[in-house]
């Protein structure tokens, strides 16, 4: 009696739209929200807000033949495609030194503690303190108004390139310059400079 051939096991058929969403990351170059799977395919990072974002393009649904590319409710670090790696890592460290700075110094103190803070360990915690000092120094790094002003603005607020630009009657080419300034400031300030990209 002859065997049966084994045959190797077959990948799962991707969740319909996946695999397109995954194309459209590819070719503008947003590749860092996707992973590869136990079978090598690249795949959106499951249960992250990234992977909830649907892409959509004109033009028949490529790039390559002039689609253009709408998100909608993106982070504007993630969503000017232009910006490199270390430029969004800069203004990612950025948020998350204010945010640590902000959030922190909101949490409720204990009934025990007294107003005046005379317990020992009492007052403000020192890792707020260091979270609020990093943050100075890095809006400090950035030295321009008009720098500092995009930097806050795209990446403390969330605000949109074009909102930002229509508000300061700007073009939204040089808002999108600032920022780039901005960023690359900040890597400088954080030592992402000459890092190699990963």
């Amino acid at each position: 009696m002859p065997r049966k051939p084994v045959r190797k096991p077959q990948p799962p058929k991707l969740p319909k739209g996946e695999a397109e969403q995954v194309r459209i990351r590819r070719e503008v170059g947003h590749d860092f929200a996707l992973k590869p799977d136990a079978f090598g395919r690249q795949r959106l990072t499951a249960g992250t807000a990234e992977a909830r974002r649907v892409y959509e393009v004109s033009n028949g649904g490529y790039t390559s033949t002039g689609g253009i590319v709408r998100l909608r409710n993106v982070d504007p670090l993630t969503g000017i495609t232009s910006l490199t790696r270390q430029q969004r890592e800069a203004g990612q460290r950025f948020r998350d030194d204010f945010e640590r700075a902000t959030r922190h110094g909101l949490q409720p103190q204990s009934w025990s503690e007294r107003v005046d803070a005379s317990r020992m360990g009492g007052g403000v915690p020192d890792r707020v303190l260091s979270a609020g000092r990093a943050h100075a120094h890095a809006a400090a790094a950035l030295a321009h108004w008009e720098v500092a002003e995009v930097v806050r603005k795209t990446c403390l607020e969330g605000q949109s390139v074009k909102a930002i630009a229509e508000r300061s009657g700007e073009g939204r080419d040089v808002v999108v310059k600032l920022l780039k300034v901005g960023l690359d400031l900040l890597a400088v300030h954080y030592g992402m400079m000459g890092r190699k990209a990963g």
